[in-house]
């Protein structure tokens, strides 16, 4: 896909404009007309760009703004989520979420088009996958939920989550640069500590990313404890098994001087049993890890339950009795299709459109 403005770190920015001939002092107010003004397509009108930086963004040398067309927005009920629709470039669509509470906004964003990883209750990894998006891509998303959210609350984003469409890791370089972006004090400046990357259990980049300088929050996608439990649910298992997946977290957790937090899909009748929940406590004894518990939200492609409101409570009770915290994930935007699991770039038929 095509290189986009939004899509530039500042360093990379700075690069350009020399290569340009332009002085690369011109950087910081371009910089922050398209990452915090968020001006990428009105770039040529925005304060502080003077005429030097006028010349070059007229000479075609410079990135265009990233495509990102709004095909659909759907609010939840409880007037905070919200999901949308997005169109890239090559006609391809993603979706992000914004989700919260006022003070504490967060931006669910894609990674991919798609998701090769074919987590059997997912609905993304039920499509398959069909591309990477580009850093741009992903930095757009966070600037569509950022308009979004200044024009409806007047608030700004607080968090970013990698956890939309795709696995993040499988699309690690591109991921870098666009949380590079929105990390940086010229921009959103939302800080590393407040980014979370969700992973199935990409190992690579697990490893890759306990030596990345900054440090962001780390999610696992666990499901099952036993290679066959978990492989039932998640295919790539069988190239990343249970016990090598655990010691890279190890790894992880040993390098960064961090929690790693583990996400446990909660399925009626599946991996939701009292004898389900003692073996995840013996298989995260005496690491640094947070288990979040996420009762199944329904897709058309899989015919699993959500679990009774009794399970879920013993299943905390018992990991937490082990020493284990624990967090049940609230169930928000379940209504339109934006719940953990649920995105799959589909417009939907719904009753509280605007």
């Amino acid at each position: 896909m095509a290189e986009s403005i939004e899509g530039l770190t500042f360093a990379a920015l700075e690069a350009r404009l020399s290569a340009a001939g332009v002085n690369p002092v011109h950087a910081r107010p371009v910089f922050s007309a398209v990452q915090r003004r968020l001006q990428g397509h009105e770039l040529h009108l925005a304060d502080g760009i003077l005429p030097p930086v006028e010349r070059w963004l007229a000479s075609g040398a410079a990135p265009g703004p990233c495509v990102l067309e709004l095909v659909d927005s759907i609010p939840s009920a409880d007037g905070f989520t919200e999901k949308y629709l997005l169109r890239l470039e090559d006609g391809a669509e993603v979706e992000a979420v914004r989700m919260g509470f006022p003070g504490r906004f967060t931006a669910c964003l894609s990674s991919q088009v798609g998701c090769a990883m074919g987590c059997v209750f997912c609905a993304t990894g039920q499509m398959g996958f069909s591309r990477h998006l580009t850093a741009g891509e992903m930095v757009a998303q966070a600037h569509h939920v950022e308009r979004s959210l200044r024009a409806s609350h007047g608030e700004h984003l607080r968090n970013i989550v990698m956890m939309g469409m795709g696995e993040p890791l499988h699309n690690f370089e591109p991921v870098m640069e666009a949380l590079d972006i929105l990390t940086d004090n010229r921009g959103l400046n939302i800080g590393p500590a407040r980014m979370a990357i969700s992973t199935v259990g990409h190992i690579p980049g697990i490893l890759k990313l306990a030596r990345h300088p900054k440090r962001y929050s780390l999610a696992v996608s666990l499901h099952g404890a036993s290679d066959e439990e978990r492989g039932a649910l998640i295919p790539v298992n069988k190239k990343w098994p249970l016990s090598d997946l655990l010691e890279a977290c190890r790894e992880y957790s040993a390098i960064k001087r961090a929690r790693v937090f583990f996400a446990w899909t909660l399925i009626g009748g599946v991996n939701d049993s009292a004898d389900h929940a003692r073996r995840l406590a013996v298989l995260l004894q005496g690491m640094d890890a947070h288990v979040n518990l996420i009762p199944l939200n329904a897709t058309a492609g899989y015919e699993g339950e959500a679990p009774s409101e009794t399970n879920v409570r013993e299943f905390q009770q018992i990991i937490q009795a082990a020493g284990l915290p624990s967090t049940v994930r609230q169930r928000r935007g379940i209504d339109v299709a934006a719940g953990c699991g649920q995105l799959k770039a589909k417009r939907l038929k719904c009753t509280q459109r605007r």
